[in-house]
């Protein structure tokens, strides 16, 4: 596992006390590297929405244990926010929720000339992701590992 795995491993078994006990969800824990700073974010949710007065809430309570434990050797801002409109589907529970629903996917590399493919999520596994295509007739499948992004697709 590497440095920035185990960090955001560490971080979610000691947030998830918190979250659970304030009836919020846990959508994602990430440790990234932007510019010169190291940056762990913790993205929680709840039904209607997460408040500003949430995410302050969760971030009080984790900042003490972070200095606390320490276990993160560089240098860092801990923040807490939503996972906004475009939250990427990361967990299983993502993918069920997501069921049925359209989907944004964006590919790495290109398919039939096209990197962005918008449908309905038909079915998954650990492995692949099918959609029946909004544009086009038809379902395509896609290997997880060819997928760059996916999320639900919003219309403004």
């Amino acid at each position: 596992m590497s440095r920035r795995e185990d960090y955001e491993k560490r971080t979610e078994e000691l947030i998830l006390p918190i979250i659970e006990r304030n009836n919020f969800e846990l959508v994602d824990v990430e440790y990234v590297k932007e510019g010169q700073s190291y940056y762990l974010r913790a993205y929680i949710d709840k039904e209607g929405g997460i408040t500003v007065n949430d995410c302050e809430l969760v971030a009080r309570e984790m900042n003490e244990i972070l200095d606390k434990e320490d276990y993160i050797s560089d240098s860092y801002v801990f923040e807490v926010s939503s996972p906004g409109l475009g939250r990427p589907l990361k967990k299983e529970k993502d993918y069920k929720r997501a069921l049925g629903k359209e989907l944004e996917i964006r590919t790495y590399k290109s398919i039939n000339k096209k990197k962005e493919f918008y449908g309905n999520l038909i079915s998954y596994d650990k492995d692949t992701v099918t959609i029946d295509l909004t544009d086009e007739d038809g379902e395509m499948t896609f290997e997880r590992s060819d997928i760059a992004l996916i999320r639900e697709a919003f219309d403004f």
